[in-house]
């Protein structure tokens, strides 16, 4: 057994204490050397089930309206500051012509917990887009719902969701979160995607105000436990107009060796490198794929609104964030040694009969 599937056993066996002496001393007391080593074993682990393909999706982010108050995000409720819009159907499927001319085969329509998309209107925009491009996948990250909204999406098409659980730690989730809003409701959603047979991500921020290494061994005990098949993490990064406004900024680096560990952990897992990533560092994106990160989302939403979905500030939105962009990205993934995939890029377990 080779010494990365020998550390992927090791992690996947961990307990909770263990898993903090492991974040801590990648994060805080390991050398360069160390941490390259690190970065090379994920590496080595994505490839043997993804190959060098990094699958590119094409981001739809449809509406800044949210009902929810959280304490770290610029589009919270009580922001009045906040520019609101929404997209009309008839502007997303625009969006979505426009990926399809690109390559894109998966689309991820993304929101804030906006109480106009009832399950008619979502239900009927999901089954329009799959009529219209039956060969892709849909993603959809609208947030909370019951269980029976959930059923009704999925039976209109919808074939992937994305949910951060945000944290593990119930304690930090309330320091995060209003009081209404819950841990057990959050993980709740996420077993019921998974019982429907969705293709489920998860994922949290990174160095969010309250979060520790022992906070952070809880979220890899999550997740290990869930199985998702997709899981998004980036630097926390504070917006100007909440109450985390003051937080200091982190680095990248602690990201890149939690996105690291992660793919160890669960080799298999379909792992974005985030814009929030790519929004802290420069080379954020490029720094992402060398530590195991295969997925990459630039963003097909209008460009007169991609400012106003400012979950925190200075948020990428052009450049290579943009998919008009998109054949300058492929190009420096190439130059990489990676290989740009733009197919609808299904966990590797997956049926994928619904292609």
């Amino acid at each position: 057994m080779d010494a990365a599937a020998a550390f992927s056993l090791r992690m996947q066996a961990a307990t909770q204490t263990e898993l903090a002496d492991l974040i801590r001393y990648y994060c805080a007391e390991a050398s360069a050397a160390e941490q390259v080593q690190l970065a090379e074993w994920a590496r080595t682990l994505c490839r043997q089930h993804y190959g060098t393909k990094i699958y590119f999706r094409g981001l739809i982010e449809f509406s800044s309206y949210c009902r929810n108050n959280c304490y770290y995000c610029g589009l919270r409720r009580d922001n009045t500051r906040a520019s609101r819009y929404r997209l009309s159907d008839a502007a997303i499927l625009a969006c979505c012509q426009e990926g399809y001319q690109i390559g894109f085969r998966t689309f991820v329509l993304q929101s804030g917990e906006d109480p106009y998309y009832s399950d008619a209107r979502l239900c009927s925009l999901v089954s329009d887009i799959k009529k219209r491009y039956p060969d892709c996948a849909v993603t959809l990250s609208v947030g909370e719902r019951p269980y029976d909204s959930y059923q009704r999406l999925l039976e209109a098409g919808a074939d992937r969701y994305l949910l951060r659980h945000e944290t593990a730690d119930a304690a930090h989730y309330q320091q995060l979160h209003p009081p209404e809003l819950s841990l057990e409701q959050r993980q709740q959603c996420l077993h019921h995607l998974k019982q429907l047979g969705y293709q489920v991500g998860a994922g949290f921020m990174v160095d969010s105000p309250g979060q520790t290494d022992a906070t952070l061994a809880q979220d890899f005990i999550f997740l290990r436990e869930l199985q998702p098949h997709m899981i998004g993490i980036g630097p926390f990064i504070p917006h100007g107009d909440t109450p985390f406004a003051r937080h200091p900024r982190p680095t990248a680096n602690r990201t890149l060796i939690l996105l690291s560990l992660l793919r160890i952990m669960l080799p298999k897992v379909l792992l974005p490198a985030t814009t929030a990533l790519a929004t802290i560092d420069e080379q954020g994106r490029t720094k992402g794929f060398l530590a195991g990160a295969n997925v990459v989302m630039p963003n097909l939403s209008p460009a007169k609104h991609r400012s106003a979905y400012a979950i925190y500030d200075h948020k990428l939105s052009t450049g290579l964030e943009a998919a008009e962009h998109v054949q300058e990205l492929a190009r420096r993934i190439t130059a990489l040694g990676l290989t740009p995939n733009f197919s609808r890029g299904d966990y590797v377990d997956c049926c994928t009969a619904k292609e």
